[in-house]
């Protein structure tokens, strides 16, 4: 890393804590907020600082990670209200954070679907402008009856791992078709920012991301779409898997190659 600093963001119902990680360049360079994985319930700066630097090192890019309100104590919508506000926060502060006019979101699992919302949301309340979105493995349009379910539940989250994290989030199943909580749930995805969206082959999250970016592609989004078939759901976090940094310095360098 060139530097990282610690800082204090404003939320809808109080501070965020974030980590600032910048490349080694002293350029401006563009701006990615980045939302941990953890189903919502668990995760923070310091479960994904590895993957964050990661990301930065080989993106180029000055990187925003954001710690947002977990569930059970904070259920849908606090995650969405404190990752949205911080892209606001990122947006106004760009000079402050890499000096460059172009902002993207990224996020792995939980946090990859919290960067589509945010995505989603500034398209269509005319927010920030952003550039790309990086999706790692992302918690969407998961179905119990996919194949990657039924197959690979067992293999780092089971089938009562994903009824835990959802019971923990959604509270009611009122919230279930909200496109804020489920955005493949939305009727017109056409004015999101273009994405990278990635899979792993081993990962009961596999088909649901896929089907993501299917949609995507249906309404006219450009998209990158991989999956690594040899790796597992939270890959970006594991320490000592070639095959898991290479997949990550892919993601960094369409970060690099779209802003």
């Amino acid at each position: 890393m060139g530097s990282t600093r610690e800082l204090t963001i404003p939320g809808p119902d109080g501070a965020l804590s974030a980590r600032l990680y910048r490349p080694e360049s002293a350029a401006a360079v563009p701006t990615v907020v980045f939302f941990h994985g953890g189903g919502y319930v668990f995760g923070d700066l310091e479960t994904h600082d590895r993957l964050a630097r990661q990301l930065t090192r080989s993106s180029g890019c000055a990187l925003l990670s954001v710690e947002y309100r977990l569930a059970p104590e904070h259920p849908f919508p606090a995650a969405v209200e404190d990752a949205y506000a911080a892209v606001e926060w990122a947006a106004e502060n760009r000079t402050r954070l890499g000096g460059g006019d172009e902002l993207a979101v990224a996020g792995d699992s939980a946090g990859g679907t919290l960067a589509t919302i945010c995505s989603l949301m500034a398209a269509e309340r005319d927010g920030p402008t952003i550039e790309y979105q990086a999706l790692l493995y992302p918690g969407v349009a998961i179905d119990e009856e996919q194949e990657s379910v039924t197959q690979h539940a067992g293999t780092v989250l089971d089938e009562a791992d994903l009824r835990y994290f959802h019971n923990c989030y959604f509270g009611s199943e009122i919230h279930e078709r909200n496109p804020y909580a489920e955005p493949s749930q939305a009727d017109d995805l056409s004015e999101v920012a273009p994405a990278t969206v990635v899979t792993a082959g081993f990962d009961p999250l596999r088909d649901g991301g896929k089907a993501y970016a299917e949609q995507l592609l249906h309404d006219g989004v450009d998209v990158t779409y991989r999956n690594y078939e040899s790796l597992v759901h939270g890959f970006g976090t594991l320490r000592g898997v070639e095959a898991a940094d290479d997949a990550v310095g892919e993601v960094g360098r369409d970060l690099q190659n779209a802003l």
